[in-house]
């Protein structure tokens, strides 16, 4: 599927994507009942209508944050989607984080800053062949902290400042970073499953965020959002 099809995307699209599957009936939280449509052999099936709702709510402040310039985080680390994350990122010029979270990453800016003006600096010196110019021990040990800061800072390698919008797309793994933005009064996004609290998120989307076509659909509108919106930003100047 396109984008521009996925923007468009109507109830029928969403059951096919899974994006009504929730978790086992066992495995919830109480506060994601008004979320909750019905139950089926023990699983909890997610209500479509206020996904959409939700969902419509997300894509206009994505749009109307993109057309004022400003800066996305998207965070999905899960091993499944971390290319799809990755991918879906750099089509839209966000900055992401697809592997571990770091903790401190947002509250503990300075620290980070820090990191990441070492991670520019190595890689600019291996681009310069300077590696080349040190004993073979040196230059393995600074190839391997590079390699490591390309795992876990590679997506925000270009982050300057903190982020004006996080979207999260793992909610219950990602707690820490939900967390950090709270703190830092950043607004966010989330995917929330029925294990989910929804309270903690700016905007909680009731959706499966465990299959890979569920927060493929999503992922895809909010990048067809900022895509959009930044064209805007561009003609209006």
């Amino acid at each position: 599927m396109t984008i521009k099809r996925y923007f468009n995307s109507n109830l029928e699209d969403m059951m096919e994507a899974g994006v009504h599957f929730g978790h086992g009936s066992k495995k919830w939280n109480p506060k994601m009942a008004p979320y909750i449509s019905a139950k089926h052999k023990s699983i909890h099936i997610t209500n479509l209508t206020r996904t959409t709702r939700f969902l419509l709510e997300a894509r206009n402040l994505v749009f109307n944050a993109a057309s004022s310039r400003k800066n996305f985080l998207i965070v999905g680390t899960k091993n499944k989607i971390a290319d799809l994350v990755a991918s879906a990122s750099i089509r839209a010029r966000c900055h992401y984080v697809n592997k571990k979270w770091l903790r401190g990453m947002l509250t503990n800016w300075s620290t980070t800053e820090t990191r990441l003006k070492k991670f520019r600096n190595l890689r600019a010196e291996q681009k310069m062949a300077k590696f080349n110019c040190l004993q073979k021990r040196d230059t393995e040990r600074l190839k391997k902290e590079l390699s490591t800061l390309q795992t876990y800072l590679g997506g925000i390698k270009y982050m300057t400042e903190l982020p004006d919008i996080v979207i999260i797309l793992d909610h219950q793994e990602k707690y820490v970073a939900l967390r950090e933005c709270v703190i830092l009064g950043i607004p966010t996004i989330c995917l929330i499953d029925t294990n989910c609290d929804p309270d903690l998120a700016d905007i909680s989307i009731p959706a499966n965020n465990d299959a890979i076509s569920s927060i493929r659909l999503v992922l895809n509108q909010f990048v067809y959002e900022i895509c959009k919106g930044r064209l805007r930003n561009i003609n209006n100047k």
